[in-house]
């Protein structure tokens, strides 16, 4: 399971999702041209994207296959994508197992 927060510069959590995905062939076969935020994903690592690639991220979102992510947890992106868009040295974190 990846887990997703926005954190602060200093590294504090701003939020927690409620939600998160769950690492399997559809996320894992992304094509990384078509794909290039979510598909550097690890299943089992850290990734931390900055204001600038969230843009880009949120951009992917609504082009995913179906079955990629669930409804719930793509809003749920969505939504933390904007956190960090709308507030100064925030980060979005994808917390892999």
């Amino acid at each position: 399971m990846i887990n997703v927060q926005v954190r602060g510069e200093s590294g504090t959590i701003e939020v927690r999702a409620k939600h998160g995905v769950v690492w399997g062939p559809e996320l894992a076969g992304l094509d990384q041209s078509v794909f290039p935020m979510l598909g550097h994903l690890l299943p089992y690592a850290d990734t931390v994207f900055n204001h600038r690639q969230v843009s880009t991220l949120l951009e992917e979102i609504p082009q995913l296959p179906p079955g990629v992510l669930t409804d719930d947890f793509a809003r749920e992106l969505l939504e933390l994508g904007q956190t960090v868009l709308d507030g100064q040295h925030l980060y979005l974190w994808f917390l892999g197992d």
